[in-house]
């Protein structure tokens, strides 16, 4: 065991510096600053410097070890929270739970990640990737990850856990966008004369609704949309977004294909569909001997069982299952409350699920793992 090293109370005191740097995906700025902020703590923690990335205007953390096919350690430090949010909601602690904007999602899970690697005495066969762009679909890092992923021979992700569990599936995420060209007339005078778009949407969002099937876990949700310009104009224009979740590559192909052939029900109005898919699934099969490992080393630290989940969100691990690398997420905070005010962590779980990690990291580092 590594209490000396794994002090809680060292943890935390990162983690209310993360937290109260705040980081939302769509802010310049404030991402800039934070990976600033974070490459002084690696440098700090670890002894190394980390290279800053810039892909597309936007930074990225990677500190690479010297060893051929080393491990990849995934982490984000972009939230969900606007700016000025820690004015109102800031970093507290009470009753051993760690609150304010992103600590759950997934600052604490960097900290654990941190921290096991400073423990740890295989840092040299480790990549460590810290993204900025997460939360909005990774469009700059995603070729970055898949770059560092290719020829790892583990990815450990470290999202927020399920109540302590690991996360050995997630459904893969299709995003479109559906818009609709109608033609606009005065409503009052000649109706007739239009083409509602909005009418046609609704036909559309019919449509559209009816690929999800529940049966095998696909959802096709419309979500925002908007229409027209003015309360005594035809529409002339309308769109609809739309969010797609599956368990399998297959079923996000169906829905692609037949989100493709969707056709106009008015004469005169068209359609135009943009967007695919995002993310891969990240299919249990891809997590199954991590996963195992992960509990053979709960085991002999005398943790609980872990347990295992399978959710519909998806991460960076997506990307990285994709390629045929073994990938374990949920390897980040046990807590609650994601993305939603009072997100949460358990401060008497931090050293411990970073205890864990040291067990995981060394035994996929060693020479003979995977071996026959």
């Amino acid at each position: 065991m590594r209490r000396d090293r794994l002090r809680e109370d060292d943890m935390v005191g990162v983690l209310e510096d993360l937290v109260m740097t705040e980081t939302p995906s769509n802010d310049g700025t404030l991402i800039k600053a934070g990976i600033g902020m974070t490459a002084a703590l690696v440098r700090r923690l670890l002894g190394e410097t980390a290279e800053t990335v810039e892909v597309d205007g936007r930074p990225h953390l990677r500190l690479r070890g010297g060893s051929a096919n080393p491990v990849l350690v995934l982490c984000h430090l972009d939230t969900v929270w606007p700016a000025g949010t820690t004015r109102r909601w800031p970093f507290h602690v009470a009753d051993g739970r760690a609150s304010g904007p992103g600590v759950f999602d997934m600052k604490a899970g960097l900290v654990q990640a941190l921290y096991a690697l400073r423990s740890v005495g295989c840092a040299d066969r480790v990549t460590l990737l810290i993204t900025s762009d997460e939360e909005i679909g990774s469009p700059s890092s995603r070729a970055l990850i898949e770059e560092e992923a290719r020829g790892c021979r583990a990815a450990l992700v470290f999202e927020p856990s399920a109540n302590g569990a690991l996360k050995t599936a997630r459904k893969g995420t299709s995003m479109y966008r559906l818009l609709v060209e109608g033609r606009a007339a005065h409503a009052g005078l000649e109706p007739q004369r239009g083409v509602n778009a909005l009418v046609e949407l609704a036909h559309q969002v019919q449509a559209l609704a009816a690929l999800g099937d529940a049966s095998v876990g696909t959802s096709v949700t419309p979500t925002t949309a908007s229409a027209g310009t003015t309360m005594n104009t035809v529409p002339a224009s309308a769109l609809v977004d739309v969010d797609v979740r599956a368990w399998t590559a297959e079923e996000q192909s169906r829905v692609h294909e037949a989100l493709s052939r969707l056709r106009p029900v008015l004469p005169g109005a068209a359609l135009h569909l943009t967007g695919g898919v995002n993310r891969p699934p990240l299919e249990s099969e891809q997590s199954a001997t991590l996963a195992d490992l992960a509990d053979r080393c709960a085991q002999r630290l005398g943790l609980p069982p872990l347990g295992r989940a399978e959710v519909g969100g998806a991460s960076d691990g997506n990307f990285t299952a994709a390629l045929g690398v073994p990938t374990l997420d949920g390897l980040g905070a046990v807590g609650g409350n994601a993305h939603a005010e009072g997100e949460y962590v358990d401060t008497r779980l931090l050293g411990e699920r970073a205890e864990l990690i040291c067990a995981v990291l060394e035994e996929l580092t060693a020479d003979d793992w995977g071996a026959e």
